[in-house]
C-alpha cells in the first residue's frame, strides 16, 4: 500500500493536527477527493488524496503530528486486508502506529476459542485461561487505529463484526461498540465524542461541575482553555519580534478631507462596492514602498534583503486570532482591484477557506483598528519584515489650518520600523510620503 505522510502546507509548517478524516477507515478514495482537513500553523487546510484506493486510518483525529509522519494508507481493498484473512497471531504482540505495543485484546481478556478439553479453574468459573505464547489467540483482522482505541477504551476486538473489506474492523465499528458498552447495549448515533472512541458522558463535564482543567481560587473558578495551532503561532511569533526586534515608532496626522471627497465621488460615479479608507492607505504604501526599499525589506542572520515585489499583507480578525493574508504586487494593481482583492481575502479568512500560500509573500504590513474607534496605536512588527504601519479612525477633528481653528477629517498613522533595517530619518521620509499620498490622492486612481 501506498503511504500517506502529513504534508507541509506552508513554508512555515513543521507540524500539523489532524481534525477531521473526510473518509472512514476502509472506505474508498478517488484521486483529487478531499481526503483529511488539517490545521496547520496558519490556517485549517483540506488536503486532496493524490492516490485512487481504499484507505487505511493510521493517525487519529486531534493527533499532532510533525511533517512527514505517517497519518494513512492507500491502497487496493483486498490488499488493506492481506495478510489477515489466514494468518494467526504472532507469539509476540503487533506494534501499533504509535509505537506502543498493542496485543490484539485487552489484558485479561478470554481467548478466541475455548479449549476443548474442560479448563482449569482460574478464579472465575467458566472462563477460559488468557492466550499464552505457547497458545496464541486468533489474529482478529482490524486496522491500526481501530486496535488502537480498543486498546484505549477496553474494547475488546473479538466481540466486534467489522464492517470494512473483508470483514475487517474500522474506527466506527469499535467506536459503535464502545457506545453500545456504555449506554447498556444502545448505540445511538453521535455515541462518541469526538471522533475519539470514548463515551459521550465522558466527554464533558455535568453542567456546574467544574472539569478537570477548571480550578477554584480567590479568582472564583479558572477555565484553562487550550490555544489552536495558529494561536501558538501568533504567539510565538509576537513574543519573537518583541524579544529580537530593536523597534522605534513615528507618528503622524493625515488630514483625510481630499480621501474624503474621491471616495464621495467614487460612490456616485459607480455602483461597484466603493474602496475603502484602508484601501487608498494600503495603495499609498505600495507605492511609498516602491520609492523606499529598505522599507520593503528584511531582516534574515545578519543580513538585509531587498525584495523586488511589493506585497502589501492586510491584518484581519478572525475568530480568536488575527490573520494576514497578503496582496502582491500592489503597487501595480489599481485601486479598485485592491479592494475587491482585500474585501475577497477578508471573506476567505472569516470563512476558514484562506490558504497558506495566500498568507505568506509578505513585505509589509498594514493593521488597521479604526473601525472600532481606535484613534492610534502601535502594532506588532511581524517578522522579518522591516516595519508595519498602525491605521486609526478617520473623524472629523479641530485642526488649525491658516491661522484658523477648522473642523476637518484627519487620521492617525503610526509606523513601527525595525531599526537594523530603517534608521530615524529614512523612516521619515516614508512615512512623510505616505502622508503625502494620501492628502493628494489623485495618483492612488492611476
Amino acid at each position: 500500500m501506498a503511504e500517506i505522510v502529513m504534508p507541509r502546507l506552508s513554508d512555515t509548517m513543521e507540524e500539523g493536527t489532524i481534525l477531521r478524516w473526510l473518509k472512514r477507515d476502509g472506505e474508498h478514495v478517488r484521486r483529487g477527493e478531499e481526503l483529511v482537513e488539517i490545521e496547520t500553523d496558519k490556517a485549517t487546510m483540506t488536503y486532496q488524496s493524490d492516490l485512487d484506493g481504499a484507505v487505511e486510518l493510521i493517525a487519529g483525529e486531534g493527533d499532532t503530528l510533525p511533517v512527514g509522519q505517517l497519518i494513512a494508507r492507500v491502497g487496493d481493498a483486498a490488499e488493506a486486508g492481506a495478510g489477515t484473512t489466514s494468518e494467526t497471531a504472532a507469539p509476540a504482540p503487533s506494534p501499533a502506529s504509535d509505537g506502543k505495543p498493542h496485543t490484539d485484546q485487552p489484558s485479561g481478556a478470554p481467548a478466541a476459542s475455548a479449549p476443548t478439553e474442560p479448563a482449569p479453574t482460574t478464579g472465575q468459573s467458566g472462563a477460559p485461561p488468557p492466550a499464552t505464547a505457547g497458545e496464541p489467540a486468533e489474529r482478529v483482522k482490524a486496522s491500526p487505529l481501530a486496535r488502537r482505541i480498543a486498546h484505549e477504551t477496553g474494547v475488546d476486538l473479538h466481540s466486534i463484526t467489522g464492517s470494512g473489506p473483508g470483514g475487517r474492523i474500522v474506527k466506527a465499528d469499535v467506536q459503535e461498540a464502545g457506545g453500545a458498552a456504555a449506554g447498556g447495549g444502545a448505540a445511538p448515533a453521535g455515541a462518541t465524542a469526538g471522533g475519539g472512541g470514548a463515551p459521550a458522558a465522558a466527554a464533558a463535564p455535568s453542567a456546574g461541575v467544574p472539569g478537570p482543567d477548571d480550578v477554584m481560587t480567590a479568582k472564583g473558578q479558572t477555565t484553562t482553555v487550550a490555544l489552536s495551532r495558529m494561536q501558538q503561532t501568533i504567539a510565538r511569533r509576537m513574543a519573537e519580534s518583541k524579544a529580537t526586534i530593536p523597534d522605534f515608532t513615528l507618528q503622524s496626522d493625515v488630514d483625510m478631507e481630499e480621501c474624503v471627497k474621491l471616495r464621495t465621488e467614487l460612490k456616485r460615479m459607480s455602483s461597484m462596492q466603493t474602496p475603502t479608507y484602508n484601501d487608498m492607505v494600503v495603495k499609498a504604501c505600495a507605492l511609498a514602498l516602491r520609492e523606499h526599499p529598505h522599507a520593503n525589506g528584511s531582516y534574515r542572520d545578519g543580513a538585509l534583503q531587498l525584495h523586488s515585489r511589493v506585497n502589501v499583507g492586510v491584518a484581519v480578525a478572525a475568530q480568536d486570532a488575527l490573520v494576514v493574508p497578503t496582496v502582491f504586487d500592489t503597487d501595480s494593481k489599481a485601486l479598485g482591484e485592491i479592494a475587491r482583492e482585500t474585501r475577497a481575502l477578508a471573506e476567505r479568512v472569516r470563512d476558514a477557506t484562506i490558504t497558506p500560500p495566500e498568507l505568506g509573500g509578505g513585505t509589509f504590513t498594514v493593521s488597521n483598528l479604526g473601525m472600532y474607534g481606535i484613534a492610534s496605536f502601535a502594532a506588532i512588527i511581524n517578522p522579518p519584515q522591516a516595519a508595519i504601519l498602525s491605521v486609526g479612525s478617520v473623524a472629523r477633528r479641530a485642526v488649525v489650518r491658516d491661522e484658523q481653528l477648522l473642523a476637518r477629517h484627519t487620521m492617525a498613522l503610526t509606523l513601527v520600523c525595525d531599526h537594523r533595517i530603517l534608521y530615524g530619518a529614512g523612516a521619515a521620509e516614508f512615512l512623510a510620503r505616505i502622508r503625502e499620498l494620501l492628502e493628494a490622492p489623485a495618483a492612488l486612481t492611476l
